[in-house]
């Protein structure tokens, strides 16, 4: 019997254990700006105010809404010393990728890229996504407004040069 309420209480132990510790990553998802909900999926990250971005590739002009965290607000400082000019390459038949010239701060969760995903890779790397994918990324924003399918026209085949800059009024 004694064996009995070790183990019982050895059970509640850990399952207050494990209570406290998804109190504790709520908590510093929420300092994230992550509202949880089920599963970090990247979605519920929401938009702050004055934070759309004008993106040219070739002769294609996007508008995109950036997220409310510290990295899409590093991004827009940036924005705001000049554009951004940032040579891609294709990586995966999902993504264009490149380097931005400068890091910026992180804030990586798990969640699955949807075409038009804006997303920083290890602090340095701009990635557009035009299919989807699952990592620990820090989104971004997203384009808003096109298909998938328009997506990879505009982006096209191979390498490829986009500008970033503030949207103007």
């Amino acid at each position: 019997m004694r064996h009995i309420m070790i183990i019982v209480l050895a059970a509640i132990v850990a399952i207050a254990i494990a209570v406290a510790l998804m109190v504790v990553d709520d908590a510093d998802d929420d300092q994230n700006g992550i509202e949880n909900e089920g599963q970090d999926d990247g979605k519920d990250v929401f938009a702050m105010t004055d934070n759309r971005i004008t993106i040219k590739a070739g002769d294609a002009e996007m508008s995109a809404t950036l997220c409310d965290n510290s990295s899409a607000e590093a991004l827009l400082s940036l924005l705001k010393k000049g554009d951004l000019v940032v040579e891609m390459n294709d990586y995966g038949d999902m993504e264009k990728v490149g380097p931005i010239g400068s890091d910026l701060p992180t804030n990586d969760v798990r969640f699955t890229t949807e075409p038009g995903d804006l997303v920083l890779y290890q602090g340095s790397m701009l990635v557009i996504y035009y299919d989807d994918n699952t990592w620990n990324f820090t989104k971004l924003g997203h384009i808003d407004d096109l298909t998938q399918t328009k997506l990879k026209e505009i982006l096209g085949d191979g390498d490829i040069t986009v500008t970033l800059s503030l949207q103007e009024d």
